[in-house]
């Protein structure tokens, strides 16, 4: 009797600890079904403080935060030194997704992608035939054709500018926008274009629109080139003339100047994508994301500094129309 009600201890007791570990593993189990997506993000040549590019990009990722319960970590290249090592350390890090922000990441980031099959990545501006890379873009074309517009309506001298960042296919998808813009409601104007081969240079923003203000009595400039066009629109504060700012509201850069800014609403964007990726349990059930006017991805700021007659604003909500409906289309190289 003895030995009997030893091996029925025994039974009992390692059924208790059988049901212990399951217990265990059940609640490990749950822990890690509800452990947050993490997302990292490879910030653009100039990092945080462009008042442009990257500064919208992390506030999409606040959101994402705040909205979807996400945690997320960044990399900039003053600190990595290379994009290589950026988009390493954060696959290395953990990220269940890793963004890299601008088209001159795309090397680097395929290369991450390559060798860490199991992440998925996004690239914004730029698009990838990788199987775990899933890209944004943008209809810049549709904003800075809104943009053009407003300089059109706002010149005196019948002469505008355009100052790029880089003399490359994405950048010259903003001067095609704001050039017709500015023909559809003002054919006499003339647009000067320059190209910086620098976003990150103010005090060369400063000399690119002080010499067309000199040269041809420019007195609106456009400027698509991160920080480098901060120092355009400051110049053109300085100079009396008038600015239109990018990607971010830039009214507070030079607030004499700034008249509107061409939205890029790269939070938007991102936030939509990671919400997309979250719901779908870390995949993309859209490779390709594109945002133009018709899903707020580009736009105007407000109107500052000047005032629109009641027929000019019409007619800037009338092209706003049109591109939405498609009945107005912007080719781009």
């Amino acid at each position: 009797m003895k030995r009997k009600g030893r091996q029925a201890m025994m039974r009992w007791i390692s059924l208790l600890v059988s049901l212990w570990l399951l217990a265990g593993c059940a609640q490990q189990a749950e822990k890690t079904a509800q452990r947050p997506m993490k997302i990292g993000i490879m910030l653009s040549e100039v990092g945080l403080g462009d008042q442009s590019f990257s500064d919208a990009a992390f506030q999409g990722l606040i959101k994402a935060r705040d909205e979807q319960g996400i945690v997320f970590d960044y990399r900039e290249i003053a600190k990595t030194k290379t994009y290589d090592a950026g988009f390493e350390q954060l696959a290395q890090d953990g990220c269940d997704l890793v963004i890299g922000l601008g088209f001159m990441i795309k090397e680097s980031l395929e290369k991450a992608a390559k060798q860490h099959p199991d992440r998925q990545f996004i690239i914004v501006d730029e698009t990838s035939d990788l199987p775990n890379v899933a890209s944004i873009t943008f209809k810049e074309e549709e904003g800075s054709f809104l943009a053009g517009a407003i300089a059109g309506l706002t010149t005196r001298s019948n002469a505008v500018g355009f100052v790029g960042g880089a003399d490359v296919p994405l950048i010259h998808k903003f001067q095609n926008g704001f050039e017709q813009g500015v023909k559809a409601v003002n054919p006499k104007a003339e647009v000067t274009a320059a190209y910086a081969g620098d976003f990150g240079n103010a005090a060369l923003g400063v000399q690119i629109a002080g010499g067309m203000i000199d040269k041809q009595k420019v007195d609106v400039l456009y400027s698509a080139a991160g920080f480098t066009g901060v120092g355009a629109l400051q110049e053109a504060a300085k100079r009396g003339k008038y600015g239109i700012g990018v990607d971010t509201d830039q009214f507070f850069v030079a607030e004499k100047a700034v008249v509107t800014s061409m939205l890029k609403n790269i939070d938007v964007a991102i936030d939509l994508a990671v919400k997309s990726f979250v719901q779908n349990s870390g995949r993309f059930p859209q490779k390709h994301m594109v945002f133009g006017l018709k899903e707020n991805g580009v736009g105007l700021a407000p109107i500052r500094v000047i005032s629109l007659q009641p027929e000019q604003q019409q007619k800037v909500d009338d092209l706003i129309q049109k591109l939405v409906s498609g009945s107005i289309t912007i080719p781009t190289p």
